[in-house]
């Protein structure tokens, strides 16, 4: 009796459907309100956001301000055409062979550290050092735009302008890159418009599934002469 319910369990252990790992987690999505892909992206995109503000190098800036005078006569439009110029060639090698003296940063490394802005109606040049420490933050500007007057003061008498530090460029109290928290809205937006991709490209799992209708079933011999009698 035992072995008979043994055999008579074995085709019906074998006859049962087995369902792969895909498949449960298939049927679990299906469970799942509509908008989990949406929910899914921006969490995951607010921990990536989070992340990437937490390790990554916070980065310094400084501003130091070089203004140009004119002299011998020369006008406001010429100190502010010369404003101009000088501002172009502020990581020129001429400038930066002076400042990577100072700062011990090689001239090519420099340059990536320092930009320079122009104002369109002031003879005023912006230099803007940067840095992941907050004092060589300052010192590559303050140097850069002393390195820049040096420069340019050498050929005043020729030129007829003559530049001088105007302001120069205070340690930075708080990084110029954004926080932690701004990283992580970044991220969280980040994925919520991936979330928004997804539920536009995703299938709805009504298409195809309508209904058959079913084949009129054939007619008789008998059915043409019932219709005839009508």
């Amino acid at each position: 009796m035992t072995t008979d319910t043994a055999v008579a369990a074995a085709p019906a252990a074998a006859e049962r459907p087995q369902t792969s790992p895909f498949d449960r987690l298939l049927a679990l999505s299906r469970r799942l309100p509509p908008w989990w892909p949406l929910a899914v992206c921006v969490l995951l995109g607010t921990l990536a956001g989070l992340g990437y503000g937490a390790i990554r190098t916070p980065n310094y800036a400084a501003t130091s301000y070089v203004v140009v005078n004119p002299e011998r006569g020369a006008d406001t439009a010429t100190a502010l055409g010369f404003a101009h110029a000088y501002g172009r060639v502020v990581t020129n090698a001429a400038v930066l062979a002076d400042a990577q003296a100072a700062t011990g940063i090689p001239a090519n490394d420099l340059r990536n550290r320092v930009q320079a802005v122009t104002s369109p109606d002031a003879p005023m040049i912006e230099i803007v050092g940067s840095d992941a420490r907050a004092d060589k933050a300052a010192s590559n500007a303050n140097e850069v735009a002393r390195a820049l007057t040096a420069y340019a003061n050498a050929s005043a008498t020729s030129t007829g302008v003559r530049l001088s530090v105007l302001s120069k460029a205070p340690t930075p109290t708080a990084p110029a890159s954004p926080s932690i928290w701004i990283a992580g809205a970044v991220g969280a937006c980040a994925g919520g418009l991936l979330g928004c991709l997804l539920l536009l490209v995703k299938p709805s799992g009504r298409r195809g599934s309508a209904a058959v209708a079913p084949a009129p079933a054939p007619l008789t011999a008998a059915q043409p002469a019932r219709e005839a009698t009508r």
